[in-house]
């Protein structure tokens, strides 16, 4: 346990519901290129999960086996290289599911409906009638598990997810303090950029998402993202090109802020040194919602279409994609291994393994059975007498 608290271990993952959009890149996915190049990690795992996503699509699983290619594309097109980052398959990984198992005895029933992401999901399902499967309910646990199971120590995520880190740690002290020293607390590592933290939907709703479909995803063309921008939520009382603009709560400047950077005004509006000049303009007054949009369309697509190119030729070759998957997985459950073995020595289910155990029962039968024997002796020669 020492040694793997030294280390330093990153874990995170997406659910493969759909492809990824712009709001899981500046999210996290654009963070943990960045952390990979940085070299910083003695270990790095990024999850697809599978298993998670069937908590509510369990009538439809072949959406998430489909979507399974599709986020393993995002990872790759956006920069995620497997020889530096093992990226895996949840449910190749069965040693989760173990974990899970033994993590759910230590959790309350209260204190998973209690969980801030859990329990507004349920408010929602009850508000529309619709029933709860006892997964769904119980996936905290099964993120703790698939956390603590590579003895991740920094779990880069968006800031809708701190109550799963928070609750992974209750469940990491618990366990320790019934059981020993076995498992390793996280920290959790939001976006360094505020406004990449919950990215809006193109229709102003409060989270980009898939379900609403207010996406512009990783792997839409130029044409695409230039229509959904033009699209684009903006402030409703700014009603003529001279009326004063609000930037506050604004989708475009919000976008603006999470991925335009000095060098893109150089290159597709001059006019202006960077954001703080243009919002100043907008502001104002004197600055239409066109002409914004229009640069936006240009920085997003400026930042796309290298994910693009490197997406496209990952396409052409998905059978090598698999075999990534695979060899990721393969890895990733020989991790997980050790961490169970650990698990089991403490919890006393390494019946197999401990020798100490089955040396100490044999010799406490054969005990028994000599005294037994002497027993039996001592009454026949009572009775012989």
């Amino acid at each position: 346990m020492e040694e793997q608290q030294q280390k330093k271990i990153m874990l995170t993952g997406d659910r493969p519901t759909g492809r990824l959009h712009i709001g899981h890149y500046v999210g996290s996915l654009r963070r943990r290129v960045e952390l990979q190049n940085a070299g910083g990690f003695d270990e790095m795992y990024v999850m697809i999960a599978d298993t998670q996503a069937l908590t509510d699509n369990a009538g439809n699983p072949q959406k998430v086996r489909d979507n399974v290619i599709e986020v393993a594309l995002d990872y790759l097109s956006a920069g995620l290289d497997p020889e530096k980052t093992t990226i895996f398959v949840q449910s190749r990984v069965p040693e989760l599911f173990e974990l899970t198992c033994y993590y759910l005895d230590l959790v309350t029933l209260s204190r998973l409906e209690r969980n801030p992401t859990v329990k507004s999901e349920l408010q929602m399902r009850a508000f529309n009638n619709e029933s709860i499967p006892a997964g769904f309910l119980c996936y905290p646990v099964s993120q703790a598990a698939d956390i603590t199971a590579f003895d991740t120590t920094i779990v880069p995520v968006g800031e809708d997810q701190a109550p799963m880190i928070e609750q992974c740690n209750e469940i990491v002290h618990k366990f320790n303090s019934m059981y020993g020293e076995t498992l390793v607390p996280c920290k959790i590592m939001l976006p360094e950029n505020e406004a990449a933290r919950r990215l809006p939907g193109t229709d102003g709703k409060a989270k980009m998402s898939k379900s609403l479909g207010n996406c512009i995803y990783l792997s839409d063309d130029a044409k695409t993202v230039e229509q959904k921008v033009k699209t684009m939520f903006t402030d409703p009382t700014h009603l003529k090109v001279e009326d004063p603009g609000h930037t506050e709560g604004n989708p475009v400047f919000i976008y603006l802020s999470a991925f335009a950077t000095d060098e893109h005004f150089a290159r597709f509006w001059p006019e202006y040194k960077n954001l703080d000049e243009l919002k100043a303009h907008y502001e104002r007054g004197g600055l239409g919602d066109v002409a914004v949009k229009k640069f936006l369309a240009n920085v997003l697509n400026d930042v796309l279409e290298p994910i693009r190119q490197r997406r496209h030729k990952y396409e052409e070759n998905i059978e090598e994609v698999y075999k990534i998957l695979a060899e990721g997985s393969a890895k990733a459950q020989a991790k997980a291994h050790e961490t169970v073995m650990r698990v089991r020595r403490n919890l006393g289910l390494n019946y197999f393994e401990n020798r100490k155990l089955i040396e100490k029962q044999q010799k406490a039968y054969n005990k028994a059975h000599k005294e037994e024997e002497a027993r039996a002796a001592f009454l026949a020669k009572q009775k012989k007498n």
